[in-house]
């Protein structure tokens, strides 16, 4: 652990240090400023794995002096084997592609052509595994030239050259050996100042890891292989990591779809931090809504939290058509007057989700509170539905204010095409959490106990007072389908026995107290008739 918290807090400085380089040269805040962080971080960590791998698979490298100079000496033939003898998802390169190389020759002239030139030839000759593709099949490019962002032509070699510097000082490659968790942090701290809830039509959000945990455990409580995970909205890939992490990285293969680049790119390099490169060229850049890639293709496993409020008027009218009504069977939201109100889309993505399940499949979807208990509308058609199917496991009402980006009270669904409908669980987790402050926002935090506390009641189906219920299709059907657990409590009334002579006693309290309220109130009147007749015109 200690190891962890020294190699964590290094990379962190490396971070640091990258930022500090993009300020020097007036990309501080920059839009710009998020592709070069996060691509230069993915540069090197692909560097120092592909390092790594070679060395275990050639040990007589490992204490080479200038690993780039000896693999240059290698024969084209003896190159050509040693890359074809590497795993798949282990990026190719070559020896003058390598950070060692490059900060070799940093004093070249046009060093920042030459920077940028070995970011292009590392996008081409890995897209076939590390490129996101979009809706239409066209792959993206893995590095954008670089250094084009800086408007003064003549910093660029010194730019290039500073980030080489930051990159040379540190190795991921002793960290390699160990389990990718601590990543999950390292992957935060990277992004932190670029995945925020920006609203309008491209709304991201970053589901707290507590929430992901909780879903991530509930779902997979028992070890599973060879499964099929899906997140329709995928942003970062928060909720798919813990489930990736839950099941084992071997045993599942991930899915995504989601209409923002930047959040594609965000899990592509999630997905390398994680051990997941096999499952990148299942990332689509699309609108899943809209046109989905992936409808005809069955899930095991779904986790979502979908943007509840975010503008899909431009192609409303075109999900009216018999091809997407038999995916949106509850009804498509109406689009309001005024944009400031609810757009509802997440109404559709629960919709999708019930579409894509498999014959066993599972799911969680966080939905906003107000979904679990809307008397009419597609709300209640959806929750019909799941009822009908037996399609519910449970829901868990999470505590106020536990997204930091948003301060909708948020529920998580469960699905389960296996489930059944007389031992459905309903959990009130309202009350649990601490309060913090992130900046300018509050927020919940759940402790580790209370996280357990809630994944073992869960999968237990355990009635606990004030926190759980379990409860019957016909029960649900009787509140008009709510999926509340307060709404199934029992209300207590404590009953205090006490003696004849103490009731006597209390009734003589009771009756002092009411003649002196009744004394205090005439003399009130009389005040009040006084002042009245003393009152002049003037």
């Amino acid at each position: 652990m200690t190891h962890d918290i020294k190699f964590i807090t290094h990379t962190k400085d490396l971070i640091d240090n990258l930022k500090s380089v993009c300020a020097n040269y007036g990309l501080g805040n920059d839009g710009n400023e998020f592709k070069i962080i996060t691509q230069v971080f993915l540069y090197k960590f692909l560097n120092d794995k592909f390092r790594y791998a070679v060395k275990q698979e050639k040990p007589e490298l490992a204490d080479a002096e200038n690993f780039s100079t000896v693999l240059k000496d290698f024969s084209e033939d003896d190159y050509s084997d040693l890359i074809d003898s590497l795993d798949p998802n282990i990026p190719r390169l070559k020896p003058e592609h390598l950070i060692s190389h490059l900060f070799v020759i940093q004093n070249s002239d046009d060093f920042a052509k030459t920077f940028d030139d070995t970011l292009r030839q590392i996008s081409i000759e890995n897209a076939d595994v590390f490129s996101v593709k979009s809706f239409s099949g066209a792959k993206d490019t893995l590095f954008d030239e670089l250094t084009q962002f800086i408007s003064d032509s003549s910093q660029r070699d010194a730019f290039a050259k500073a980030l080489i510097n930051k990159l040379f000082e540190f190795s991921f490659e002793k960290m390699f050996e160990q389990k990718y968790d601590f990543f999950a942090t390292i992957f935060e701290y990277l992004i932190k100042d670029y995945n925020t809830d920006s609203g309008g039509k491209y709304a991201e959000y970053y589901t707290p890891h507590a929430v992901a945990r909780i879903m991530a455990q509930i779902l997979v409580p028992e070890p599973v292989k060879g499964v099929k995970c899906y997140d329709p909205s995928a942003g970062s890939g928060t909720l798919l990591m813990s489930l990736a992490h839950q099941i084992g990285e071997k045993n599942c293969t991930i899915y995504s779809e989601d209409i923002s680049q930047k959040s594609s790119n965000m899990l592509r390099l999630n997905l390398v931090l994680n051990n997941l490169t096999h499952s990148i060229p299942n990332i689509i850049k699309t609108n899943t809504i809209a046109q989905p890639t992936y409808l005809d293709t069955k899930f095991n496993y779904i986790v979502s939290n979908p943007p509840f409020k975010l503008d899909f008027s431009d192609f409303r009218e075109d999900l009216e058509k018999d091809a997407f009504k038999k995916r949106f069977f509850a009804g498509i939201p109406n689009i309001p007057k005024s944009k400031k109100e609810s757009m509802a889309i997440y109404l559709l993505f629960i919709q999708h989700i019930m579409h894509s399940l498999s014959d066993d499949g599972q799911a969680a979807i966080v939905v906003p509170t107000g979904f679990i208990t809307a008397q009419s509308g597609i709300e209640k058609k959806i929750r019909e539905r799941l009822i009908t199917n037996g399609w519910l496991r449970g829901v868990i009402s999470m505590p106020s204010n536990i997204f930091a980006s948003t301060g909708t009270n948020v529920s998580v669904l469960f699905l389960d095409k296996k489930a059944d409908n007389e031992h459905i669980i309903l959990m009130d987790a309202s009350k649990l959490g601490e309060t913090i402050k992130e900046g300018k926002n509050q927020r919940t935090v759940l402790t580790p106990e209370e996280e357990a506390k809630i994944v073992e009641t869960f999968n237990k189906k355990e009635a606990i007072e004030d926190l759980s219920v379990v409860v019957n299709k016909t029960e649900i059907e009787a509140k008009n389908y709510s999926f509340s657990a307060g709404q199934y409590f029992e209300v207590k009334i404590e009953y205090v026995d006490i003696t004849p002579e103490e009731f006597q006693q209390k009734m003589n309290d009771f009756e002092t107290r009411l003649q002196a309220l009744f004394t205090e109130g005439n003399a009130l009147d009389q005040e009040i008739q006084k002042q009245l007749k003393g009152l002049k015109y003037e």
